[in-house]
């Protein structure tokens, strides 16, 4: 039965086998033995990918540790909806979870928490304390975004938890700082004088408040990379995990099916934007850069900052959406606790932002010159961002610049992907449009490039990796390569609902 090494240790659950399994246990023990004493004894790691999607979606980890349970992330697809775009609780529905340790802050990490918190009303939630000061934000925004697509898009289910369920469950938030190992078990477990493993958030470098997650047992270590970014960004710097060791990693791939170019560097990307936002600036043009609210507008905006004081861009308003407005806020209110460059930059005193109000850009003149920064980074319909491209994308003038990844389904990914005059489907509100404004790509990516990872995993030396968060094409790259370069290490890749012991 042991022998099988992706063994369902669901099966634990069963009285029968149970004991059989207290027969064989017994003797080395003198006390009654359960399900998490057998796991305890057999030292295994179990391990649920709850990802409703084979690729990047709503990220969504169950781990069961030496008898205790921990969700880690618990987030929202980008691209489903209504329940469909939910983790799949289900499978766990009937587990006791201990802890929900989230990693970030984004969307697809964060965004089912409440719905996360319903079915596990005893699990409290543990956050870095930057992290505690974005959740609350990001839960309210969520409610308001499902709130107008139920309204606009018909979509009934919608919203699918409210402004007061998150108020209400505000409390099991607790905040702790970078590399302070917690307790985590129940307190019931506790009191019982069980040892309860250890987490410790690690920083990652990819937004504010993003982690890695430490989870130590008395005999099993594992680590989760959440979103993780190993060269310094503007303002951040690169994530602190160079004494990570542990039997099990679980790791984002996000970037696998993206070799970077022969001599690239982060320096002349800023270079290359540097120089085409002034070229449409002197034409007189405008330049939309789509952005998440949390992160990557906090990295362009101090960018745009540190350029305009070197007089490298000529300095004038910048136009930002009201999300982007409060997380950058938190970024300049937060900075003395953040491990950053520019710690003394603080941007709202920076720049003159011009926050846009419902509707503006619509209808706003665009004569230039004038840049935003505006959400959202995929410009989904109903966004200032996906509205100011719509009125660009025919104007030769204008000029829309990528600094992020934009989902080939998306409007933004169609853009993306388009070609000088070339017609094509933008988004069902838009129609076919024909692109004729400038379009750059600007490769300014808040995630590890795939070889500094392969690299992680060497420094790991898991006996074991799970791979997730990355397009099939990604994850089967590090596959190949870590069994290449390291035949002694497991590599799994966990589909949707998969149950399997490490």
């Amino acid at each position: 039965m042991f022998g099988n090494p992706e063994l369902d240790l669901s099966a634990l659950r069963d009285p029968v086998v149970l004991r059989a399994l207290a027969r064989i246990v017994r003797p080395y023990n003198n006390f009654p033995v359960h399900a998490a004493a057998i796991l305890s004894y057999f030292a295994l790691v179990r391990v649920v990918n709850l990802n409703p999607d084979t690729a990047i979606g709503a990220s969504a980890w169950f781990v069961e540790l030496e008898g205790h349970r921990l969700l880690m992330d618990a987030g929202m697809h980008p691209k489903r909806e209504g329940r469909e775009g939910l983790p799949l609780y289900r499978l766990i529905a009937n587990e006791e979870v201990d802890a929900v340790a989230i990693s970030h802050c984004h969307h697809d990490h964060v965004g089912s928490l409440p719905v996360a918190i319903r079915h596990f009303p005893q699990a409290h939630v543990l956050l870095t304390e930057l992290s505690y000061f974005l959740v609350e934000r990001v839960l309210h925004n969520s409610v308001n975004v499902m709130t107008r697509q139920r309204d606009e898009m018909g979509i009934k289910e919608y919203p699918l938890y409210s402004h007061v369920e998150v108020d209400e469950i505000a409390p099991l938030f607790q905040g702790f700082k970078y590399n302070r190992e917690i307790d985590w078990a129940s307190w019931q477990k506790t009191r019982a004088g069980i040892v309860s493993p250890t987490l410790e958030f690690y920083d990652a470098g990819h937004a504010l408040g993003s982690a890695g997650l430490m989870v130590r047992g008395q005999k099993e270590t594992l680590f989760y990379t959440g979103d993780v970014c190993f060269h310094d960004q503007t303002i951040l710097r690169s994530a602190r995990f160079e004494d990570v060791r542990a039997d099990v990693l679980i790791m984002e791939t996000t970037r696998g099916n993206r070799p970077l170019p022969p001599h690239f560097s982060r320096e002349a990307e800023v270079e290359r934007l540097t120089a085409a936002i002034d070229r449409v600036l002197a034409r007189k043009g405008c330049v939309l850069i789509p952005s998440f609210a949390l992160g990557r507008t906090q990295e362009i905006l101090a960018l745009l900052a540190l350029l305009m004081r070197e007089g490298k861009v000529p300095r004038q308003p910048i136009y930002i959406g009201g999300l982007g407005r409060v997380f950058t806020e938190i970024y300049d209110l937060e900075s003395h606790r953040t491990h950053r460059q520019h710690s003394y930059l603080q941007l709202h005193e920076a720049l003159n932002l011009i926050v846009m109000e419902k509707g503006q850009a619509e209808n706003m003149r665009l004569s230039g010159p004038r840049i935003f920064v505006v959400t959202a980074g995929m410009m989904g319909e109903n966004t200032a961002a996906h509205d100011l491209a719509m009125r660009m994308i025919g104007d030769e003038r204008q000029a829309i610049f990528f600094v992020g990844y934009a989902d080939p389904d998306t409007p933004g990914g169609r853009l993306k992907a388009s070609q000088p005059g070339q017609t094509f489907l933008f988004s069902p509100t838009a129609g076919e449009v024909t692109r004729r404004c400038e379009l750059e790509i600007f490769d300014l990516t808040a995630h590890a490039n795939r070889e500094e990872l392969l690299d992680f995993v060497g420094q790991v030396e898991p006996r074991a990796v799970l791979l997730g968060h990355g397009e099939d094409a990604s994850r089967q790259w590090f596959e190949e390569q870590i069994r290449t370069r390291h035949p002694k290490i497991r590599v799994i890749q966990p589909k949707p609902g998969e149950n399997v012991a490490v």
